[in-house]
């Protein structure tokens, strides 16, 4: 059984996809607004609702996507919106309103199956830096770097989602854990005593303003490649 956020702006009366309710999967629903992703739960997969307004749908698609979320996003539109969706929207799935239980139940299962397939445990190399999870090591030009354990967690989640761009929110959900109770503060500290560390290669945790930090890439120069170990749990 999976999780499911749904996005939609219409009313809750309205079923967003009706095949939903013959399924075992547990959904929560919330307004299609940018401002309620900040506080929105954990899911297995995303569905985006497209049946009435496709602008705003594929708004919010693209600003999912560019933050550097790892949900699959499953789009539900009508047969006439089919044509309007291209690429540049980013989703994982499309699925018509009308679909039945079984094709619902199927794209879900593919959506997770491939989220399952990617491998969890990296070894970032770029621009001088390189980042090895299976060894909690970091590198400066061959050079070992001394991080605590938060510093390495927060330097490894921002390069290995390069040139996305994350809210300091966003930032302490992912790295620090939604039960964590400090305040945005703590990211901006963390970040100032990474780019100290890493010296003339700070640049490479940009500040967005008004918005948060994303890792910068020199001149196409990163390498993401699967190690074999397992991946570590998240400590707090």
């Amino acid at each position: 059984m999976a999780h499911l956020l749904v996005l939609s702006s219409t009313p809750d009366t309205d079923a967003v996809l009706p095949a939903l309710d013959l399924l075992s999967h547990r959904t929560t629903r919330i307004p299609a607004s940018p401002a309620q992703l900040v506080s929105a739960p954990q899911a297995d997969v995303i569905v985006v609702d497209a049946r009435t307004d496709l602008a705003g749908a594929k708004s919010l698609c693209r600003i999912l996507t560019t933050t550097g979320i790892d949900t699959p996003l499953l789009l539900v539109t009508t047969e006439g919106g089919l044509a309007a969706v291209t690429p540049e929207w980013g989703v994982d799935d499309i699925v018509l309103t009308a679909a039945g239980p079984a094709e619902v139940d199927a794209r879900i299962r593919l959506l997770l199956g491939r989220t399952k397939a990617e491998p969890a445990t990296t070894r970032v190399q770029t621009s001088g830096l390189s980042i090895d999870e299976a060894s909690y090591s970091a590198k400066v030009r061959g050079k070992p770097l001394d991080l605590t354990f938060k510093e390495f967690q927060l330097l490894h989640f921002l390069a290995t989602h390069p040139t996305r761009v994350f809210t300091r929110e966003q930032l302490l959900s992912e790295v620090w854990g939604y039960d964590y109770f400090g305040g945005t503060r703590t990211v901006d500290v963390h970040v100032r005593r990474l780019r100290a560390k890493l010296g003339d290669l700070d640049h490479l945790i940009g500040t967005v303003r008004n918005v948060g930090y994303r890792f910068n890439v020199d001149d196409d120069q990163a390498l993401t490649a699967p190690a074999e170990q397992e991946p570590s749990p998240r400590t707090s």
